[in-house]
């Protein structure tokens, strides 16, 4: 018979019964006052039928009774269409509390950024913004638009002439282009141009002035290059001195290079640390107390949740501690003399200026003593010799 709407909220279990006993289950069940219904005999010889949830717990002993065995082949009614939808209930709460969290974290402003800014510091700039309900942690529906925003910043910063406000995600840029006045000419005393140091001319261009020396003349510091001065004793006129002289200078060095090199080698051994990332900061998840190694150095990779193209304040960084040791290396005496040599010349060159150039080196003297190379040298430079001298000292010329 078909089942009744009753029946339907008590809930129905088809069910499959085998055994020996098959009848004298049923029986027993019917006689016991057990509701069984569209009682039929399924393949295999097996017995199928409908009970109610309450009288399909009141069966097992009268399977045991009949030594029957029953398997569950369907479930149907209320108590089952329940389970269901409390099980969809809380996935769908789940997923709706989900997408309403991300939302609600989109909508926020997470990171502001200033871009553009020299003269203006950064902390002013943002002190402004904030003025206009620009911070961190701000609902993006309660700003204002951006170019309202940008017209505001632009009227409470002087020194701007104008300010972009740039809104994508949950980061806002300012970009910031400031007022470019120009720069004030230095006023020049008339002057000379005179040696800085002991050298032999080589090369000597005046732009104004008058040139005093020529190419190959030895010039010892302080002597006059190029004069400001025109004229005789009874008709002068004084310039500012431009000009442009180099000379030869020698340069003398004492290089001490060791036999022995420290170096950095990675043992391949590594510990990895994990952080959650919430905002602008990070919170170590994993990887606590301090590291094993005694030497190491550490590399961090950043991912970050990204939604329909947009990144979010969420993430995770990866920190990766890898061990080193240093090893010591032995060098030849060739070896260390080319290295002390290369630092030597890049010492000049550092202190001399970038149009200076080595034109010879001489080694005057050269040893190896406890595990080092000691040299002189003598270095040949091509380098500027110009200084400045203001004429307000020179009323004797």
């Amino acid at each position: 018979m078909n089942a009744s709407w009753m029946q339907w909220v008590r809930g129905i279990v088809t069910i499959r019964v085998r055994g020996e006993g098959m009848e004298g289950l049923v029986n027993r069940a019917l006689a016991a006052g057990l509701q069984l219904w569209s009682i039929r005999f399924a393949s295999g010889g097996e017995l199928e039928c409908e009970v109610t949830v309450g009288d399909f717990f009141r069966l097992r002993p009268i399977l045991r009774e009949t030594g029957c065995r029953l398997h569950v082949v369907a479930r149907l009614g209320l108590p089952f269409w329940l389970v269901k939808v409390q099980r969809r209930l809380f996935f769908a709460g789940g997923l709706a509390l989900f997408f309403v969290g991300m939302y609600l974290l989109s909508s926020l402003v997470w990171t502001i950024e200033v871009k553009g800014n020299e003269l203006l510091s950064e902390e002013q700039i943002l002190q402004v913004a904030r003025q206009e309900g620009v911070f961190p942690f701000q609902w993006s529906f309660r700003l204002e638009g951006t170019e309202v925003l940008s017209k505001r910043l632009t009227q409470k910063l002087p020194g701007a002439a104008w300010i972009g406000v740039e809104k994508r995600g949950t980061k806002i840029t300012i970009q910031v282009v400031e007022t470019k006045n120009a720069a004030p000419k230095p006023l020049l005393n008339p002057r000379h141009l005179v040696a800085s140091m002991d050298a032999v001319v080589t090369h000597i261009l005046a732009e104004s002035g008058r040139p005093v020396v020529k190419r190959n003349m030895k010039v010892r510091k302080g002597d006059v290059l190029i004069s400001g001065i025109y004229g005789d004793a009874a008709h002068t006129k004084t310039v500012v001195a431009k000009g442009t002289v180099k000379g030869l200078v020698w340069h003398e060095y004492n290089i001490v290079s060791p036999l022995q090199r420290e170096l950095k080698v990675y043992t391949g051994n590594t510990e990895t640390r994990w952080y959650a990332v919430i905002g602008g900061r990070a919170f170590k998840v994993s990887g606590f107390g301090k590291s094993k190694f005694a030497a190491y150095e550490t590399a961090r990779h950043m991912e970050k949740v990204t939604w329909r193209s947009n990144e979010m304040p969420l993430g995770r960084i990866k920190e990766t501690v890898m061990e080193v040791r240093k090893d010591n290396h032995s060098i030849s005496a060739e070896e260390a003399k080319a290295t002390g040599l290369l630092q030597a010349r890049a010492d000049i060159l550092a202190k001399a200026g970038s149009s200076a150039e080595i034109r010879a080196e001489n080694i005057l003297h050269e040893k190896t003593d406890n595990g080092k190379v000691y040299m002189k040298v003598l270095f040949e430079v091509e380098q500027s010799i110009v200084a400045e001298r203001p004429l307000v000292y020179m009323q004797g010329e």
